[in-house]
């Protein structure tokens, strides 16, 4: 067994959003500490050998995987999910989730107020956006929760960013569904806190990910996050990983309610002034 492994196998991370990016590179590093994965994503047949080659190093760590390819915020299959989970656990002694992670980045990027109603953004996609951006975190939990998956010692990581707290061009309503999962992660810290579980959201800086690169404006966000970063790089799905090893700790048990920066301190920069080091040279 690994030095580095921290975790026992009958302890699983539930990742919402497992198939790239931030939840891909969670399941992969909280494998390679010893715990099991269920992963959750939705995707089509052309991106499925990126989500067969997550699968693939999941596995190779000696861990149980389970992988669900489902709409996390339909109701029906979320339930399903759990239940076929649930008849997991059942061989599985002691089974519980140890860390549930909300990565769902699915959501609409077009203006409140475009040049034109058919520009502007509907009533539909706004709640589309903050029900699997936001909302869903909760009826996850609460699944989770009431099966008696989450017991004492368990931790939530909800992915938010700084949109949250700024507005950006065409990211209202994924602004809105960041702050609203603050808010919710808020109200899960003080309402399971009696129960011995902690929830926290971690805000990374710009990270070059299949989601960041549908953001209208992309390209000038990474070299802004280059000329603004303390450490000049860009965060990666690695970083967040690594700090969810430490804040999964039990020892990190005490620390609940907070949004925490995984950015090197990106995030209170507000002077650009540095080059960007890509031009260094």
């Amino acid at each position: 067994m690994s030095e580095k492994r921290q975790f026992e196998s009958n302890q699983y991370a539930l990742i919402l959003g497992a198939s790239s990016g931030f939840g891909g590179g969670i399941a992969v590093e909280l494998a390679r500490r010893g715990m099991s994965i269920a992963g959750v994503h939705f995707d089509r047949a052309g991106t499925m050998p990126k989500v067969n080659g997550i699968i693939s190093d999941v596995k190779k760590q000696g861990v149980k995987a389970h992988f669900y390819n489902i709409n996390a915020a339909d109701a029906a299959r979320r339930d399903e999910t759990l239940d076929a989970l649930m008849k997991e656990f059942d061989s599985v002694p002691g089974a519980t989730v140890r860390v549930l992670v909300h990565s769902l980045a699915f959501g609409t990027l077009k203006p409140y107020i475009g040049d034109s109603p058919k520009e502007s953004m509907t009533q539909a996609q706004v709640e589309m956006t903050l029900d699997v951006m936001a909302n869903s975190l909760v009826y996850w939990t609460q699944g989770a929760f009431f099966r008696g998956m989450m017991t004492k010692g368990a931790s939530i990581y909800a992915m938010t960013s700084s949109g949250g707290h700024s507005a950006l061009p065409n990211y209202g309503a994924v602004s809105a569904a960041k702050a609203a999962l603050e808010s919710h992660i808020r109200q899960l810290a003080m309402e399971l806190g009696t129960y011995g579980i902690r929830a926290n959201c971690l805000l990374a800086g710009v990270t070059d990910t299949p989601a960041l690169r549908k953001i209208p404006g992309a390209a000038a966000m990474i070299d802004i996050a280059l000329r603004k970063n303390p450490q000049s790089r860009l965060t990666t799905p690695q970083d967040v990983a690594n700090a969810i090893t430490v804040l999964a700790r039990d020892e990190a048990g005490f620390i609940s309610g907070n949004v925490i920066g995984v950015d090197a301190g990106e995030d209170i920069v507000s002077y650009i002034g540095q080059k960007n080091p890509r031009e260094v040279g």
